[in-house]
């Protein structure tokens, strides 16, 4: 039997190697680079990552190919599923201003192999998401001057026709992308202040469009003559909404920017809050607009919004339309250029990946050689990839990453709370409230009876309130069972059985009828069962205690918000389609390779790690006390080298 154990060992150290989390400093306001981004600054950061190609394009796509004028609906829908996830992520952000978002977020509370495969999604997100609206830009640009620039690339530079590529190279997506690169390169106030300029101009056109568009509006056009305002029904709606969903994605840019923020706390959950409702507004009136001034079925996917003016006679609208469309995808570009390097550094920060990428420029204060790499990168994708191409690889390590931050967003609630080393970080637990008295410092006498049953049912809730993770006192008499798990145990248990019942539910309804033809009872069956699994495992998360005492934003309804979130982009993600699926099995192969081939070992955690030989010389079986209080006693701190000398004289003592 000893044996078999000695022989598990390496195995479950390896394992815990995987799923070690990130040690946060006492300070968590202390960084490398310069905090000086605003609230306004955060915001017009996340309204340009979200209005931009979206609103000039998506609308008319969606409008015209899958909902017809109830695309109104479908981003409303989209709006109220991206709140879910933006909740999650305004949460984190604040509580941890740290760069790296949903790396980041994911690595504090579920595990660095996890947190490192959801890093390496969202930098190709990122890469292949700037390559897309680059090639995008150019090709509204273009078609402003007749396609003028794509007849002289294909006749006097060069034109190929091979697979997967695109016919000619895109020099106009390249070269604005390398400008982009050098103006971020300039530092965080050079960058928000050129998305300044750009949004200023978008919001502008978008007010242009607003008043204008409803001056020309035709009700006629909603009517059951042009086809009725929900041509495709409820399912065409709910295609469109997981369209649409993905025009929300950019909100994170804000997460990703908490470490160059001066008020993280409060800036934050505000900037998503206003930017998330100005984007949702935006889309929803502009496609309003655009239904109304012509009949949804005649709309130029390509560019709808100049399009529609056109054709009602205006055509200089549609050149401003256009102006305004150039500056949106500007503003894009430049959040997916200002987020991706900050991804990058945090991994490399941790040791994750590469140190040169963690590199911070002494004088603008933002990784340098991170940014120029990938801006290089990404005008390499943009050059050679066609815009088809790269917008079917969109979207997978987004809600992934999505569905991680959500579940970390419950783990990290219902975790037990960790005594600080420094108390200036520390809080006063849940479990302890201090009274008046103590706070002020001073002894106080309590003389009136009234005084001193106020301390009795203070004290008495103290007793009866218990440390976050652990079953909460009136369940005890139906679920005391559940006491014999360690606190926070059975709430990951159960957010692993969530995401699992999610999963199985949202394949049964999105395949059940169709690719694995089951019959229409055992589909509902199955999903009954998977349904009542989810909602078991939501009822034991519930049952347990939270973190309370929490400066910070807070989610509101959890763990149902979260697990509404997870639900939602589970289902979108199997939407996609299969040879998505293989493109991102691909990635993430090399993303193992990268990690078990260096992130595993440069790993600032594995540093921190104590030897395993060190460890072992902790067991000492002592005939006064219990095995599990002597490892306790001697076992040395990972942070600490003086448990060795501690050990040494509880083993003295007890001879």
């Amino acid at each position: 039997m000893v044996s078999r154990l000695r022989s598990c060992a390496p195995v479950v150290r390896f394992c815990q190697k995987l799923n070690r989390v990130k040690t946060l400093e006492d300070d968590m306001m202390e960084t490398s680079l310069k905090r000086c981004l605003t609230t306004v600054d955060l915001t017009l950061l996340g309204i340009g990552g979200m209005v931009g190609s979206g609103l000039y394009v998506l609308t008319g796509t969606v409008a015209k190919e899958t909902a017809g004028p109830a695309v109104v609906i479908s981003f409303l829908l989209a709006g109220l599923a991206s709140l879910l996830a933006a909740f999650c992520y305004a949460e984190f952000g604040a509580r941890v201003p740290k760069t790296g978002s949903a790396y980041m977020f994911t690595y504090i509370s579920v595990g660095e192999i996890w947190a490192f495969l959801i890093g390496w999604n969202v930098i190709l997100e990122y890469m292949i998401g700037g390559a897309a609206v680059a090639r995008a830009w150019s090709g509204y640009l273009d078609s402003i001057f007749n396609h003028t620039i794509k007849n002289f690339t294909e006749t006097h530079i060069v034109s190929w026709h091979v697979p997967f590529i695109a016919h000619y190279p895109d020099l106009l997506a390249a070269g604005i992308l390398l400008v982009a690169t050098v103006f971020v390169s300039f530092g965080a106030r050079v960058s928000s202040w050129l998305n300044h300029v750009f949004s200023a101009v978008s919001m502008v056109v978008i007010l242009f469009i607003l008043i204008f568009g409803f001056v020309l509006a035709k009700p006629v056009n909603w009517s059951m003559q042009e086809g009725g305002f929900a041509p495709y029904g409820m399912s065409g709606i709910l295609a469109g909404t997981a369209t649409c969903f993905y025009a929300f994605v950019g909100f994170d840019v804000i997460a990703a920017s908490s470490e160059e923020t001066m008020d993280p706390q409060k800036a934050i959950p505000i900037a998503t809050a206003v930017s998330l409702g100005m984007a949702t507004g935006a889309y929803i009136l502009v496609s309003t607009v655009l239904t109304l001034m012509v009949p949804w079925h005649t709309l130029d996917p390509e560019s709808a919004l100049s399009d529609a003016f056109y054709r009602r006679g205006y055509s200089w609208a549609g050149f401003i339309v256009a102006i305004g469309s150039i500056c949106a995808m500007n503003t894009v570009l430049l959040s997916n250029l200002f987020s991706l390097p900050r991804i990058v550094y945090a991994m490399a920060e941790d040791g994750l990946f590469f140190q040169v990428f963690a590199w911070v420029h002494p004088v603008t204060k933002v990784p340098v050689i991170a940014i120029v790499v990938f801006g290089i990168l990404m005008a390499i994708l943009a050059l050679i990839f066609d815009l088809e191409a790269l917008v079917q690889f969109l979207s997978i390590g987004t809600l992934l990453a999505y569905t991680f931050v959500a579940a970390s967003v419950i783990v990290l609630r219902f975790q037990p709370n960790k005594p600080s080393s420094s108390p200036s970080a520390t809080q006063p637990p849940a479990s302890q409230p201090s009274s008046p008295a103590q706070d002020s410092g001073e002894l106080k006498e309590y003389e009136s009876f009234s005084e001193k049953l106020q301390l009795v049912e203070m004290q008495k809730k103290a007793k009866e309130r218990r440390e976050p993770g652990q079953l909460r006192p009136v369940f005890d008499p139906y679920l005391k069972f559940l006491n014999a798990f360690e606190p926070g145990e059975v709430v990951t248990i159960s957010v692993v059985s969530m995401v699992v019942c999610a999963i199985c539910m949202c394949i049964i309804l999105v395949f059940g009828t169709n690719q694995l033809q089951l019959p229409l009872w055992s589909v509902c069956l199955l999903a009954v069962l998977c349904g009542t699994g989810y909602l078991l495992s939501l009822f034991f998360i519930w049952v347990h205690e939270q973190q309370h005492i929490i400066k910070t934003f807070q989610v509101p309804l959890v763990p149902l918000i979260p697990g509404l979130s997870i639900l939602m982009n589970v289902f979108l993600m199997l939407k996609l389609s299969a040879m998505t699926w293989i493109r991102f099995s691909v990635w993430l192969l090399v993303g193992l390779l990268v990690y078990f081939g260096y992130g595993i070992w440069h790993s600032k955690e594995n540093l921190r790690e104590p030897k395993p030989h060190s460890v072992a010389a902790r067991y000492v079986v002592l005939p006064s006390g219990s095995l599990v209080e002597t490892v306790q006693a001697v076992q040395p701190d990972p942070q600490e080298g003086t448990g060795l000398g501690e050990g040494s004289k509880e083993e003295k003592a007890a001879r």
